[in-house]
């Protein structure tokens, strides 16, 4: 089941950092080409590659799994905590969130959640309302959309027992996918199994997150917008050496991490924030 969905206190605990020293190593914001290859030593490279991601998916999740269930509550609060006071977050009128899973042991994003949709964005013009989009994934063919909800009511079960925006609302009218909205979203906040300090992100592997975040940056290329700020959830446990973390050439690499001890920037939009 998910998460219980709470109220965020008024008086959060205090993070031990909330700014982390520059990262060892920079990757630029761009997918990773393979570089010259022909056909067949392009696709035994990339065999070899998704083999390597399926080994640490699978060290992963074991993991997470063996990990301390206080320990775990303690580092959920401390990363809601930390993102709830980031300029950031804080300066964000449009976003898209995950709803966290516990079965997924996903980091939780319940006090985000409840605390956008507290003070929802009228008209989409708001120094503190914001419009939240949530994902719906539609088929198994790495297809996901990003609908607006407005309350947590707006959520429906699916056949895995994750929350989802139901496709319409309670008078039938369809809701807002952003990929159709006038206004960019400034603000993605993403899962995913590990990370490592040059901003590679390891998925689930089915692609939604990393196919759903290409179509977005190239909408908002050719809208002239903003790229959106993207900012991984990670527990300490996941947050890998130099690597360990295999890349593709379509994976995106994200601009921050934000683990229980702080914000690590990756990118230079990260830096410049």
């Amino acid at each position: 089941m998910t998460q219980p969905w709470t109220t965020p206190s008024t008086t959060a605990p205090a993070t031990k950092l909330l700014f982390l020293s520059r990262p060892p190593s920079f990757a630029p914001r761009a997918t990773v080409t393979l570089g010259k290859m022909n056909h067949n030593e392009e696709q035994d490279h990339l065999d070899a590659l998704f083999k390597q991601k399926r080994a640490l998916r699978s060290r992963v999740r074991k993991a997470l799994k063996a990990m301390d269930p206080a320990l775990r509550s303690q580092e959920d609060n401390d990363i809601q905590s930390i993102v709830l006071k980031s300029p950031w977050f804080q300066s964000s009128t449009g976003l898209c969130a995950y709803i966290s899973c516990n079965a997924l042991r996903e980091v939780d994003t319940s006090k985000l959640l409840s605390e956008i949709l507290q003070n929802p964005a009228k008209d989409g013009h708001t120094q503190v309302g914001k419009r939240l989009y949530v994902p719906r994934v539609e088929d198994k063919k790495s297809h996901m959309r990003m609908l607006n909800i407005s309350c947590i009511d707006d959520l429906v079960a699916n056949s895995m027992d994750i929350l989802e925006p139901a496709p319409v609302d309670g008078d039938g009218n369809e809701r807002e996918d952003v990929m159709q909205a006038n206004e960019p979203v400034d603000l993605f906040l993403l899962p995913g199994l590990a990370f490592d300090r040059s901003g590679r992100r390891l998925g689930r592997g089915g692609g939604y997150y990393d196919t759903f975040l290409k179509k977005y940056q190239e909408l908002a290329k050719a809208n002239a917008w903003k790229q959106p700020f993207l900012v991984a959830l990670s527990y300490s446990l996941q947050i890998m050496d130099e690597g360990i973390i295999s890349v593709t050439p379509n994976d995106i690499l994200v601009d921050a991490l934000v683990s229980p001890t702080g914000v690590i920037p990756i990118s230079q939009a990260a830096l410049e924030r």
